[in-house]
């Protein structure tokens, strides 16, 4: 398998493609047109229940069932972002922000 973009790349595309889908998706056709509309608490919600089924593949030891759910709590996450108007750039920078610090004393300053 090769790999065509990077995960920021694909992160920024699948971004790009939720805003699109809640600016004019069709709620029909699209499910993140759907989950979008019902808001963010249920999309919050599906976050969980997505976490939840990648902890259950990973206790099992099932790479590729891991994969398959992260890359559901990824989509999820991003669709939250979206419905809560928070984009890729902003939790790109708390990332960034958040390596001037160690783990243990980064945490402790939350």
């Amino acid at each position: 398998m090769t790999v065509k973009q990077n995960l920021g790349s694909n992160l920024e595309s699948l971004h790009k493609t939720i805003n699109e889908r809640k600016t004019v998706g069709n709620q029909e056709g699209s499910y993140t047109a759907k989950i979008l509309n019902k808001g963010s608490d249920y999309i919050a919600q599906k976050v969980g229940e997505e976490a939840v089924e990648m902890i259950i593949a990973a206790t099992k030891r099932s790479k590729d069932e891991t994969i398959s759910e992260s890359a559901d709590v990824l989509y999820h996450m991003m669709v939250l972002w979206v419905s809560l108007g928070i984009s890729p750039l902003e939790v790109s920078e708390e990332l960034e922000n958040r390596k001037a610090y160690s783990g243990i004393e980064e945490k402790n300053s939350r």
